[in-house]
Protein backbone atom coordinates (compact mmCIF):
# COMPACT_ATOMS: atom_id res chain seq x y z
CA UNK A 1 0.00 0.00 0.00
CA UNK A 2 1.56 3.75 -0.66
CA UNK A 3 2.75 5.44 2.51
CA UNK A 4 0.97 7.69 3.99
CA UNK A 5 3.69 10.63 3.49
CA UNK A 6 3.59 9.61 -0.43
CA UNK A 7 -0.35 9.52 -0.26
CA UNK A 8 -0.19 13.08 1.28
CA UNK A 9 1.97 14.33 -0.99
CA UNK A 10 0.45 13.02 -4.15
CA UNK A 11 -2.81 14.28 -3.34
CA UNK A 12 -3.64 17.02 -5.89
CA UNK A 13 -6.40 18.89 -6.95
CA UNK A 14 -7.92 16.10 -9.36
CA UNK A 15 -7.07 13.03 -7.21
CA UNK A 16 -10.43 12.38 -6.60
CA UNK A 17 -11.19 11.99 -10.59
CA UNK A 18 -9.34 8.36 -10.02
CA UNK A 19 -12.38 7.22 -7.67
CA UNK A 20 -15.36 9.28 -9.59
CA UNK A 21 -15.67 7.25 -12.81
CA UNK A 22 -16.21 3.97 -10.86
CA UNK A 23 -18.43 5.55 -8.74
CA UNK A 24 -20.39 6.95 -11.18
CA UNK A 25 -20.12 3.87 -13.46
CA UNK A 26 -22.04 1.32 -10.41
CA UNK A 27 -24.50 4.39 -9.81
CA UNK A 28 -25.46 4.31 -13.57
CA UNK A 29 -25.76 0.31 -13.83
CA UNK A 30 -28.27 0.39 -10.25
CA UNK A 31 -30.27 3.13 -11.50
CA UNK A 32 -30.61 2.12 -15.55
CA UNK A 33 -33.23 -0.11 -14.60
CA UNK A 34 -36.02 1.75 -13.58
CA UNK A 35 -36.93 2.79 -16.99
CA UNK A 36 -36.41 -0.63 -18.26
CA UNK A 37 -39.17 -2.16 -15.69
CA UNK A 38 -41.90 -1.30 -18.02
CA UNK A 39 -39.55 -2.57 -21.01
CA UNK A 40 -39.90 -6.30 -18.92
CA UNK A 41 -43.30 -6.07 -18.13
CA UNK A 42 -43.64 -5.81 -22.21
CA UNK A 43 -41.48 -7.69 -23.69
CA UNK A 44 -41.11 -10.59 -21.02
CA UNK A 45 -44.09 -10.83 -19.62
CA UNK A 46 -43.61 -9.92 -16.22
CA UNK A 47 -46.93 -8.80 -14.27
CA UNK A 48 -46.56 -5.74 -11.55
CA UNK A 49 -45.63 -8.08 -8.81
CA UNK A 50 -43.24 -9.91 -10.44
CA UNK A 51 -40.91 -6.50 -10.95
CA UNK A 52 -41.35 -4.89 -7.75
CA UNK A 53 -39.59 -8.37 -6.34
CA UNK A 54 -36.96 -7.66 -8.55
CA UNK A 55 -36.53 -4.18 -7.23
CA UNK A 56 -36.88 -5.81 -3.95
CA UNK A 57 -34.12 -7.86 -4.01
CA UNK A 58 -32.12 -4.77 -5.16
CA UNK A 59 -32.70 -3.19 -1.61
CA UNK A 60 -31.58 -6.64 -0.09
CA UNK A 61 -28.35 -6.08 -1.77
CA UNK A 62 -28.32 -2.32 -0.95
CA UNK A 63 -28.89 -2.45 2.96
CA UNK A 64 -26.44 -4.92 4.40
CA UNK A 65 -23.76 -3.50 1.78
CA UNK A 66 -24.34 0.46 3.46
CA UNK A 67 -23.59 -1.58 6.64
CA UNK A 68 -21.06 -2.99 6.52
CA UNK A 69 -18.90 -1.89 3.35
CA UNK A 70 -17.42 1.12 5.25
CA UNK A 71 -16.40 -1.15 8.25
CA UNK A 72 -14.39 -3.33 5.71
CA UNK A 73 -13.16 -0.61 3.66
CA UNK A 74 -11.32 0.25 7.23
CA UNK A 75 -10.18 -2.85 7.62
CA UNK A 76 -9.05 -3.92 4.08
CA UNK A 77 -9.02 -0.47 2.26
CA UNK A 78 -10.74 2.13 -0.17
CA UNK A 79 -9.34 0.58 -3.69
CA UNK A 80 -9.94 -2.77 -3.06
CA UNK A 81 -13.41 -2.82 -2.32
CA UNK A 82 -14.15 -0.30 -5.03
CA UNK A 83 -12.30 -3.10 -6.88
CA UNK A 84 -14.95 -5.75 -5.93
CA UNK A 85 -17.97 -3.10 -6.42
CA UNK A 86 -16.62 -2.92 -10.20
CA UNK A 87 -16.39 -6.72 -10.09
CA UNK A 88 -19.55 -6.97 -8.40
CA UNK A 89 -21.28 -4.38 -11.42
CA UNK A 90 -19.69 -6.33 -14.30
CA UNK A 91 -21.55 -9.68 -13.28
CA UNK A 92 -24.94 -7.99 -12.84
CA UNK A 93 -25.22 -6.74 -15.96
CA UNK A 94 -23.87 -9.75 -17.57
CA UNK A 95 -26.24 -12.12 -15.93
CA UNK A 96 -29.38 -9.13 -16.62
CA UNK A 97 -28.50 -9.04 -20.16
CA UNK A 98 -28.36 -13.35 -20.37
CA UNK A 99 -31.16 -13.92 -18.08
CA UNK A 100 -33.44 -11.15 -19.14
CA UNK A 101 -36.23 -14.11 -19.68
CA UNK A 102 -35.46 -15.65 -16.28
CA UNK A 103 -36.85 -14.35 -13.42
CA UNK A 104 -33.91 -16.13 -11.07
CA UNK A 105 -31.94 -14.55 -13.05
CA UNK A 106 -33.41 -10.80 -13.03
CA UNK A 107 -33.45 -11.81 -9.17
CA UNK A 108 -29.63 -12.85 -8.41
CA UNK A 109 -28.26 -10.01 -11.20
CA UNK A 110 -30.72 -7.11 -9.18
CA UNK A 111 -29.55 -8.37 -5.72
CA UNK A 112 -25.27 -8.16 -7.24
CA UNK A 113 -26.35 -5.04 -8.38
CA UNK A 114 -27.53 -3.80 -5.32
CA UNK A 115 -24.73 -5.08 -3.15
CA UNK A 116 -22.59 -2.85 -5.97
CA UNK A 117 -24.70 0.51 -5.49
CA UNK A 118 -23.92 -0.28 -1.83
CA UNK A 119 -20.22 -0.11 -1.89
CA UNK A 120 -19.88 2.49 -4.52
CA UNK A 121 -22.16 4.73 -2.58
CA UNK A 122 -20.45 4.19 0.74
CA UNK A 123 -16.89 3.63 -0.08
CA UNK A 124 -16.46 5.13 -2.63
CA UNK A 125 -18.18 8.78 -2.27
CA UNK A 126 -15.59 8.19 1.15
CA UNK A 127 -13.25 7.61 -1.38
CA UNK A 128 -13.62 10.69 -3.23
CA UNK A 129 -13.87 12.57 0.44
CA UNK A 130 -10.76 11.80 1.22
CA UNK A 131 -9.05 12.53 -1.80
CA UNK A 132 -10.47 15.50 -1.64
CA UNK A 133 -8.83 16.62 1.23
CA UNK A 134 -6.47 19.67 2.32
CA UNK A 135 -7.39 23.17 1.32
CA UNK A 136 -10.89 21.56 -0.09
CA UNK A 137 -13.96 22.95 2.14
CA UNK A 138 -16.18 19.95 3.15
CA UNK A 139 -19.07 21.10 1.67
CA UNK A 140 -17.26 21.02 -2.04
CA UNK A 141 -15.97 17.33 -1.02
CA UNK A 142 -19.80 16.70 0.16
CA UNK A 143 -20.73 18.27 -3.31
CA UNK A 144 -17.75 16.30 -5.77
CA UNK A 145 -19.42 12.95 -3.69
CA UNK A 146 -22.68 13.72 -4.38
CA UNK A 147 -23.13 15.13 -7.79
CA UNK A 148 -20.82 12.04 -8.74
CA UNK A 149 -23.56 9.56 -7.50
CA UNK A 150 -26.29 11.86 -9.55
CA UNK A 151 -24.67 12.16 -12.43
CA UNK A 152 -24.10 7.97 -12.57
CA UNK A 153 -28.03 7.93 -11.39
CA UNK A 154 -29.06 10.12 -14.33
CA UNK A 155 -26.84 9.19 -17.34
CA UNK A 156 -27.83 5.02 -16.76
CA UNK A 157 -31.59 5.65 -16.45
CA UNK A 158 -31.25 8.01 -19.53
CA UNK A 159 -29.22 6.18 -21.47
CA UNK A 160 -31.21 3.11 -20.82
CA UNK A 161 -34.55 4.38 -21.58
CA UNK A 162 -33.27 5.94 -24.70
CA UNK A 163 -31.67 2.41 -26.15
CA UNK A 164 -34.94 0.50 -24.96
CA UNK A 165 -37.15 3.10 -26.65
CA UNK A 166 -35.10 2.66 -30.13
CA UNK A 167 -32.00 0.94 -29.99
CA UNK A 168 -32.05 -2.48 -31.37
CA UNK A 169 -32.12 -5.82 -29.03
CA UNK A 170 -33.21 -3.49 -25.80
CA UNK A 171 -33.15 -6.05 -23.41
CA UNK A 172 -28.86 -6.50 -24.02
CA UNK A 173 -27.89 -2.89 -25.57
CA UNK A 174 -28.20 -1.24 -22.15
CA UNK A 175 -26.01 -3.54 -20.94
CA UNK A 176 -23.22 -3.81 -23.47
CA UNK A 177 -22.91 -0.02 -23.37
CA UNK A 178 -22.69 0.13 -19.55
CA UNK A 179 -19.98 -3.12 -19.48
CA UNK A 180 -17.39 -0.87 -21.95
CA UNK A 181 -17.92 2.57 -20.53
CA UNK A 182 -17.12 0.57 -16.65
CA UNK A 183 -14.10 -1.03 -18.12
CA UNK A 184 -12.81 2.57 -18.87
CA UNK A 185 -13.95 3.48 -15.19
CA UNK A 186 -11.63 0.44 -14.39
CA UNK A 187 -8.54 1.51 -15.80
CA UNK A 188 -8.83 5.08 -13.90
CA UNK A 189 -9.48 3.26 -10.87
CA UNK A 190 -6.21 1.51 -11.07
CA UNK A 191 -4.67 5.13 -10.61
CA UNK A 192 -6.07 5.75 -7.42
CA UNK A 193 -4.44 6.58 -4.49
CA UNK A 194 -5.31 4.74 -1.17
CA UNK A 195 -6.12 7.01 1.42
CA UNK A 196 -7.76 4.39 4.58
CA UNK A 197 -4.64 4.56 6.89
CA UNK A 198 -3.68 7.82 6.28
CA UNK A 199 -3.35 9.88 9.45
CA UNK A 200 -2.13 12.91 7.58
CA UNK A 201 -5.25 14.84 7.52
CA UNK A 202 -8.17 15.26 9.47
CA UNK A 203 -10.21 12.51 8.07
CA UNK A 204 -7.42 9.65 8.38
CA UNK A 205 -7.54 6.77 10.14
CA UNK A 206 -5.90 3.64 10.90
CA UNK A 207 -6.43 0.00 10.04
CA UNK A 208 -7.34 -0.98 13.86
CA UNK A 209 -10.28 -3.87 13.91
CA UNK A 210 -13.82 -2.57 14.42
CA UNK A 211 -17.20 -4.22 14.24
CA UNK A 212 -18.77 -4.81 11.37
CA UNK A 213 -21.20 -2.63 11.25
CA UNK A 214 -19.44 0.65 12.63
CA UNK A 215 -22.27 3.43 12.97
CA UNK A 216 -21.27 4.58 16.41
CA UNK A 217 -22.71 8.42 16.98
CA UNK A 218 -21.16 10.54 20.02
CA UNK A 219 -23.51 11.50 22.40
CA UNK A 220 -22.88 14.80 21.68
CA UNK A 221 -24.52 14.83 18.07
CA UNK A 222 -27.52 12.16 18.69
CA UNK A 223 -29.59 14.50 18.70
CA UNK A 224 -28.79 16.47 15.51
CA UNK A 225 -28.77 13.29 13.64
CA UNK A 226 -32.43 12.17 14.67
CA UNK A 227 -34.00 15.30 14.77
CA UNK A 228 -32.38 17.14 11.47
CA UNK A 229 -30.97 13.92 9.14
CA UNK A 230 -33.50 10.70 10.67
CA UNK A 231 -36.43 13.23 9.42
CA UNK A 232 -35.02 14.04 5.89
CA UNK A 233 -33.16 10.87 4.73
CA UNK A 234 -35.97 8.69 3.77
CA UNK A 235 -37.60 11.51 1.23
CA UNK A 236 -34.10 11.95 -0.41
CA UNK A 237 -35.20 8.88 -2.63
CA UNK A 238 -38.70 9.44 -1.95
CA UNK A 239 -39.01 12.60 -4.43
CA UNK A 240 -37.39 11.23 -7.16
CA UNK A 241 -39.01 8.24 -7.02
CA UNK A 242 -42.67 10.04 -7.20
CA UNK A 243 -41.19 11.68 -10.57
CA UNK A 244 -40.39 8.95 -12.34
CA UNK A 245 -42.44 6.37 -10.98
CA UNK A 246 -45.54 7.61 -9.72
CA UNK A 247 -46.12 10.25 -12.75
CA UNK A 248 -45.39 7.75 -15.93
CA UNK A 249 -47.93 5.64 -14.17
CA UNK A 250 -50.37 8.14 -13.88
CA UNK A 251 -50.38 10.06 -17.79
CA UNK A 252 -49.34 6.55 -19.42
CA UNK A 253 -52.74 6.79 -21.75
CA UNK A 254 -51.50 10.06 -22.77
CA UNK A 255 -47.73 8.58 -24.09
CA UNK A 256 -48.91 6.99 -27.23
CA UNK A 257 -46.40 4.14 -27.07
CA UNK A 258 -43.73 6.17 -25.71
CA UNK A 259 -44.24 5.22 -21.90
CA UNK A 260 -40.20 3.76 -21.62
CA UNK A 261 -39.06 7.25 -23.00
CA UNK A 262 -41.28 9.03 -21.12
CA UNK A 263 -39.97 7.90 -17.97
CA UNK A 264 -36.52 8.40 -19.30
CA UNK A 265 -37.36 11.93 -20.11
CA UNK A 266 -38.89 12.13 -16.46
CA UNK A 267 -35.48 10.62 -14.86
CA UNK A 268 -33.59 13.31 -17.13
CA UNK A 269 -35.80 16.42 -15.72
CA UNK A 270 -35.50 15.84 -12.32
CA UNK A 271 -32.15 14.41 -11.71
CA UNK A 272 -30.75 17.26 -13.96
CA UNK A 273 -32.26 19.65 -11.22
CA UNK A 274 -31.04 17.65 -8.81
CA UNK A 275 -27.79 17.30 -10.22
CA UNK A 276 -27.52 21.43 -10.84
CA UNK A 277 -29.36 22.68 -7.70
CA UNK A 278 -26.40 21.14 -5.43
CA UNK A 279 -23.74 23.59 -6.08
CA UNK A 280 -26.70 26.38 -5.02
CA UNK A 281 -27.13 24.28 -1.82
CA UNK A 282 -24.69 25.89 0.83
CA UNK A 283 -25.86 29.57 -0.60
CA UNK A 284 -29.65 28.49 0.33
CA UNK A 285 -28.57 26.90 3.80
CA UNK A 286 -26.95 30.28 4.63
CA UNK A 287 -29.89 32.01 3.84
CA UNK A 288 -32.36 29.94 5.66
CA UNK A 289 -30.31 29.46 9.06
CA UNK A 290 -28.60 26.31 8.02
CA UNK A 291 -32.15 24.47 7.69
CA UNK A 292 -31.85 23.97 3.96
CA UNK A 293 -33.32 20.15 4.56
CA UNK A 294 -36.29 21.89 5.06
CA UNK A 295 -36.31 23.96 2.49
CA UNK A 296 -35.62 20.38 0.06
CA UNK A 297 -38.21 19.07 2.06
CA UNK A 298 -41.09 22.31 0.97
CA UNK A 299 -40.34 21.75 -2.67
CA UNK A 300 -41.07 17.77 -2.10
CA UNK A 301 -44.44 19.06 -0.40
CA UNK A 302 -45.22 20.96 -3.70
CA UNK A 303 -44.04 18.41 -6.56
CA UNK A 304 -46.48 15.87 -4.47
CA UNK A 305 -49.36 18.41 -4.64
CA UNK A 306 -48.74 18.89 -8.40
CA UNK A 307 -48.33 14.77 -8.78
CA UNK A 308 -51.79 14.84 -7.34
CA UNK A 309 -53.51 17.59 -9.23
CA UNK A 310 -52.10 15.58 -12.08
CA UNK A 311 -53.94 12.40 -11.42
CA UNK A 312 -57.15 14.85 -12.48
CA UNK A 313 -55.26 16.51 -15.33
CA UNK A 314 -53.04 13.66 -16.54
CA UNK A 315 -50.45 16.23 -18.45
CA UNK A 316 -47.38 15.18 -19.53
CA UNK A 317 -46.15 18.75 -19.17
CA UNK A 318 -47.58 18.83 -15.41
CA UNK A 319 -45.45 15.92 -14.77
CA UNK A 320 -42.63 17.57 -15.87
CA UNK A 321 -43.38 20.37 -13.85
CA UNK A 322 -43.36 18.06 -11.01
CA UNK A 323 -40.41 16.80 -11.78
CA UNK A 324 -38.47 20.03 -11.69
CA UNK A 325 -39.64 20.77 -7.98
CA UNK A 326 -38.89 16.81 -7.00
CA UNK A 327 -35.59 17.00 -8.39
CA UNK A 328 -34.70 20.15 -6.48
CA UNK A 329 -35.75 18.46 -3.38
CA UNK A 330 -33.65 15.98 -4.20
CA UNK A 331 -30.64 17.54 -5.03
CA UNK A 332 -30.83 19.67 -1.86
CA UNK A 333 -31.74 16.80 0.66
CA UNK A 334 -28.87 14.44 -0.19
CA UNK A 335 -26.41 17.03 -0.11
CA UNK A 336 -27.48 18.51 2.93
CA UNK A 337 -27.59 15.19 4.33
CA UNK A 338 -24.33 14.01 3.72
CA UNK A 339 -22.87 17.42 5.06
CA UNK A 340 -24.57 16.51 8.38
CA UNK A 341 -23.04 13.17 8.48
CA UNK A 342 -19.56 14.63 8.09
CA UNK A 343 -19.81 17.16 10.44
CA UNK A 344 -21.55 14.78 12.85
CA UNK A 345 -18.86 11.81 11.81
CA UNK A 346 -15.58 13.80 11.80
CA UNK A 347 -12.77 11.81 11.49
CA UNK A 348 -13.52 8.57 12.96
CA UNK A 349 -16.99 6.85 11.49
CA UNK A 350 -16.86 8.61 8.22
CA UNK A 351 -17.96 5.23 6.15
CA UNK A 352 -19.77 3.75 8.73
CA UNK A 353 -21.94 7.02 9.19
CA UNK A 354 -22.53 7.40 5.37
CA UNK A 355 -23.65 4.01 4.96
CA UNK A 356 -26.21 4.34 7.77
CA UNK A 357 -27.18 7.13 6.03
CA UNK A 358 -27.87 5.69 2.75
CA UNK A 359 -29.70 2.89 4.10
CA UNK A 360 -32.29 5.18 5.27
CA UNK A 361 -32.37 7.68 1.99
CA UNK A 362 -33.32 4.48 0.14
CA UNK A 363 -36.21 3.36 2.50
CA UNK A 364 -37.88 6.34 0.58
CA UNK A 365 -38.11 3.91 -2.87
CA UNK A 366 -40.40 2.21 -1.23
CA UNK A 367 -43.00 4.92 -1.35
CA UNK A 368 -44.45 3.96 -4.87
CA UNK A 369 -44.81 0.26 -3.89
CA UNK A 370 -46.87 1.63 -0.81
CA UNK A 371 -49.06 3.86 -2.99
CA UNK A 372 -49.52 1.51 -5.12
CA UNK A 373 -50.94 -0.85 -2.59
CA UNK A 374 -53.24 1.24 -0.98
CA UNK A 375 -54.82 3.12 -3.74
CA UNK A 376 -57.37 0.74 -4.73
CA UNK A 377 -58.97 1.61 -1.19
CA UNK A 378 -58.28 4.76 -0.52
CA UNK A 379 -57.80 6.57 -4.12
CA UNK A 380 -54.24 8.10 -5.30
CA UNK A 381 -55.54 11.36 -4.67
CA UNK A 382 -55.72 11.76 -1.08
CA UNK A 383 -52.81 9.47 -0.50
CA UNK A 384 -50.71 12.07 -2.54
CA UNK A 385 -52.03 14.61 -0.57
CA UNK A 386 -50.90 12.76 2.57
CA UNK A 387 -47.93 12.25 1.23
CA UNK A 388 -47.10 16.21 1.13
CA UNK A 389 -48.48 16.95 4.34
CA UNK A 390 -46.39 14.14 5.85
CA UNK A 391 -43.49 16.03 4.32
CA UNK A 392 -44.52 19.82 5.59
CA UNK A 393 -44.83 17.84 8.80
CA UNK A 394 -40.73 16.72 8.46
CA UNK A 395 -39.79 20.03 7.40
CA UNK A 396 -41.19 21.63 10.63
CA UNK A 397 -39.43 19.27 12.55
CA UNK A 398 -35.88 19.58 10.96
CA UNK A 399 -36.32 23.03 10.88
CA UNK A 400 -36.65 22.61 14.79
CA UNK A 401 -33.75 20.25 15.16
CA UNK A 402 -31.39 22.50 13.31
CA UNK A 403 -32.34 25.40 15.80
CA UNK A 404 -31.99 23.50 18.89
CA UNK A 405 -28.51 21.86 18.18
CA UNK A 406 -27.04 24.83 16.50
Amino acid sequence: MTQPTAASAARGKRSWLAAAPAVLMMAWGGNQFTPLLLLYRKVEGYSALQVDLFFGAYIIGLIPGFLIAGSLSDRFGRKPLMAVSVVLSVVAAVVLALGSASPTAMMIGRLLSGLSVAVAMVVGTTWIRELSTGTVPPAVTARRASLTITAGFLLGAVAAGVLAQWAPWPTITPYVVQLVLTSAAAVALARGIETAGDRSGPQGRGRERRPLVDVVIAPEHRRRFFTVVVPMAPWVFAAPALAFAVSPAIVVERLGGLEIAFAALLTLVSLTVGFLIQPSVPRIAARVGGASGSVGLGLLAVGTLLVAANVAVQSPLVACAAGVLLGGSYGVCMLTGLVEVQAIAGGRNLAGLTGLYYALTYIGFALPAILSALAPTFGMLPLLVAVAVLASGCAAIVAFGVRRTR
